[in-house]
């Protein structure tokens, strides 16, 4: 689920009755462990199963085939449930000083997806160095309303 969009991912952490998901994200500390970093194992463990077929790698690399969080990143990466839960509200933020807001420290890159709002999730937790991040899943009516 955390390689599809939104909308996709939804229907899955329904299905699997997940009310809470946590992410680990090092882009404002340093702390290059991050859940950002482990997503192409995430990809390619979930491209492997016959549910996640229509999960392929290459859609999460950037045309010049390098895995990036900027600009070039893929919209596959730019619009994926990790992307937007590790750097939902980032976009704001200033990291280092010369640098633009949401400028990844792990990846040396200013992310490439700043203005989103998250339709299917609520920010229920983050920690100080945004390390921990817990999001609430929404109870959206079948009508898509909370």
């Amino acid at each position: 689920g955390h390689a599809s969009p939104e909308d996709h991912a939804y229907t899955i952490m329904k299905e699997l009755d997940v009310d809470y998901v946590l992410v680990i994200f090092g882009g404002m500390s340093g702390y290059s462990s991050d859940d950002i970093n482990k997503f192409l194992w995430m990809i390619r463990i979930g491209g492997s199963t016959p549910e996640g077929a229509h999960i392929r790698e290459s859609d999460y690399y950037s045309p010049s085939g390098e895995y990036k969080v900027d600009k070039d990143g893929s919209t596959a990466m730019l619009n994926s449930l990790m992307y937007k839960m590790c750097y939902y509200r980032f976009g704001e933020v200033m990291t280092e000083q010369g640098k633009p807001t949401g400028y990844d420290r792990v990846r040396n890159q200013e992310i490439g997806n700043k203005d989103f709002e998250l339709d299917v999730l609520e920010e229920a937790f983050t920690s100080e160095h945004w390390i921990v991040r817990i999001y609430k899943v929404k109870d959206l009516d079948n009508r898509g309303n909370k």
